[in-house]
C-alpha cells in the first residue's frame, strides 16, 4: 500500500496546483471548496495504479487522474442539491455554505474543467480516453436519474437496483481503471479485465455502504445509522428484506418507507428489528462477497507483476471489508 499512499500525495499535489484564485470568487471559491475537502482520491488513486500495473509512466497520467477526481467532486456537488443534504465529510455541503444557483453553476465548471485535464495528456489514445470519459459521465448521469426515479416507485427490483448502481457507482470506478490501463497501452483484453475489476469492486463497495448505514458502528461510521432509512432509500437490504418477508411483514415494511415518522429512532429501530428477522445483514453480505470475488476472478486474469496486482487486489478488499 505504500505506493498508493504515494499516489495520494501526487494526486493532492496536482489538484493544489490548479489555478482557482480566478473571477468571479462565487463561481471559483465553491470548487476550491468542495476540492479541498479531501475525501479517499480512490478513483484517481486507481488511474495510477493502473497504469503502473501495466508498465506505464505514472506521470503522464496525472492530468487524466485529476481530471477523474475533479469529475467526482462535480457529481457530489449536484447530487448534495438533489439530495437536500446539509453536511459532505463533516463540512457544510456547496450549495449550504452559498446557494443552490452558485453550487450548480460551479459543479457544471468542475465538469468542464475535469475535460480540460483529460485534454492535456500528451498521449495517442487521447481520443479513446475523452470517449470512455464522456460515456461514463453519461451513464452517471443515468444512474443518479435512476436512484430520483426510485424514489416515487414501489416495484424496484433487486436487478434495477444493482444496474443503478453499478451506473451511478461503480462505471467511474471502471472508467478509472481503463484509463490507466489505456495510458499504460495495455490492450483491449486487458484493460476489459481492468474495467470488470472496478465494476465489481465497485457494486461490492456501494453494497458495503448500505450495509453500513443499516449495520455499521456508528463511532467508526462517522455518521448516523439508518440514515437511509430515514431518506426511504430502496437499497439492497430494504429490497432484500421486501422479497423475503411475510405478506403482513412486507406491508408493515412498505409502510415504514412510505410515512414521515416524528420519532426517527423507533422508524429505525423497526426497519432493523425486520432487517434481523430475516437476516439481511447475511443476506447483504453474501451478495457483496458475490462481486468481491468477481473482481478477484477479474483481476487475476490480468498479466501483469504479481505484486502489483496483490496491491490492487488488496485495495479492494480494503473497500470491501471497511468499517467507514
Amino acid at each position: 500500500m505504500e505506493n498508493f499512499n504515494n499516489y495520494l500525495k501526487i494526486i493532492n499535489e496536482a489538484i493544489a496546483r490548479i489555478a482557482l484564485t480566478r473571477q468571479p470568487e462565487n463561481l471559483y471559491q465553491p470548487i476550491a471548496y468542495s476540492l479541498e475537502m479531501g475525501g479517499k482520491r480512490l478513483r484517481p488513486i486507481l488511474t495510477l495504479a493502473a497504469c503502473d500495473l501495466f508498465g506505464g509512466n505514472i506521470n503522464q497520467a496525472i492530468d487524466a487522474a485529476v481530471g477523474i477526481e475533479i469529475f467526482h467532486n462535480f457529481t457530489l456537488v449536484h447530487d448534495d442539491i438533489m439530495d437536500d443534504a446539509p453536511l459532505r465529510r463533516g463540512s457544510k455541503t456547496v450549495y449550504k455554505k452559498w446557494n443552490s444557483n452558485i453550487a450548480i453553476l460551479s459543479g457544471d465548471t468542475m465538469f468542464a474543467i475535469a475535460l480540460q485535464q483529460l485534454t492535456h495528456t500528451n498521449h495517442p489514445k487521447l481520443k479513446e480516453i475523452i470517449s470512455v470519459f464522456v460515456q461514463t459521465a453519461i451513464e452517471v448521469c443515468e444512474g443518479q436519474q435512476f436512484d430520483m426515479d426510485f424514489e416515487s416507485r414501489s416495484d424496484v427490483s433487486i436487478a434495477e437496483y444493482l444496474e443503478m448502481i453499478r451506473l451511478k457507482t461503480a462505471v467511474l470506478l471502471g472508467a478509472s481503471l481503463k484509463i490507466g490501463a489505456l495510458l499504460a497501452n495495455a490492450g483491449e483484453d486487458q484493460t476489459r479485465l481492468m474495467y470488470d475489476f472496478g465494476i465489481n469492486a465497485g457494486i461490492a463497495f456501494q453494497l458495503k455502504d448500505d450495509w453500513l448505514d443499516a449495520f455499521g458502528d456508528q463511532a467508526k461510521f462517522g455518521k448516523s445509522i439508518g440514515g437511509d432509512i430515514l431518506a426511504n432509500k430502496k437499497t439492497y437490504l430494504y429490497l432484500k428484506c421486501l422479497q423475503m418477508a411475510s405478506s403482513a411483514d412486507r406491508e408493515i415494511l412498505q409502510n415504514l418507507f412510505q410515512i414521515s415518522q416524528s420519532d426517527e429512532n423507533a422508524k429505525v429501530r423497526s426497519v432493523l428489528e425486520l432487517f434481523n428477522k430475516y437476516q439481511i445483514k447475511e443476506a447483504a453480505t453474501l451478495e457483496m462477497e458475490k462481486f468481491f470475488q468477481k473482481s478477484i476472478q477479474s483481476i487475476n486474469q490480468v498479466v501483469a507483476p504479481a505484486d502489483k496486482k496483490e496491491a490492487l487486489t488488496g485495495f479492494a478488499e480494503m473497500l470491501y471489508k471497511r468499517d467507514k
